[in-house]
C-alpha cells in the first residue's frame, strides 16, 4: 500500500486541498494581535533539575581531561590555512575500527 492511500480505495486530499484559506485581518487592531501572539515566548513545558551527583560528574569529566587542546587547534588551523594540513587516512581508518570495535563489544557484553 502506498502512503497516503486509505484502505478503502479513496485518495487523501492533497496538502494544499486540506488546508484552510488564510484569514485576512480585519481591522488594523488584527495585525497587533497576531504579532503579539507569535511574538510571545511560551512557557517551559518541563523543568529538569542536575541531581548533585552528575553535577559532581560532569564537572570532574571536564576538569583535566586534555580533551581541548587550543595550542593544537591553533596549529592545525594554521597548516590548513598555509595548505599544508595533510590527512592520514590510515590513522582515521584505524581508529574508525577501534571506535567500533569498542561498540559492538559494549552491545555483546549487555545482552
Amino acid at each position: 500500500m502506498k502512503i497516503g492511500n486509505s484502505p478503502d480505495g479513496s485518495a487523501a486530499p492533497a496538502k494544499a486541498e486540506a488546508r484552510p484559506a488564510a484569514r485576512k485581518p480585519e481591522a488594523s487592531g488584527a495585525n497587533d494581535i497576531v504579532r503579539t501572539a507569535t511574538s510571545a515566548k511560551p512557557e517551559p513545558s518541563a523543568q529538569v533539575a542536575i541531581s548533585a551527583t552528575a553535577q559532581m560528574a560532569a564537572s570532574a569529566a571536564g576538569a583535566d581531561d586534555g580533551s581541548f587542546d587550543t595550542a593544537k587547534v591553533q596549529r592545525i588551523s594554521q597548516a590548513i590555512s598555509e595548505g599544508k594540513f595533510t590527512v592520514n587516512a590510515r590513522a582515521i581508518a584505524d581508529k574508525l575500527v577501534a571506535n567500533a570495535q569498542e561498540l559492538l563489544d559494549a552491545r555483546a557484553n549487555k545482552h
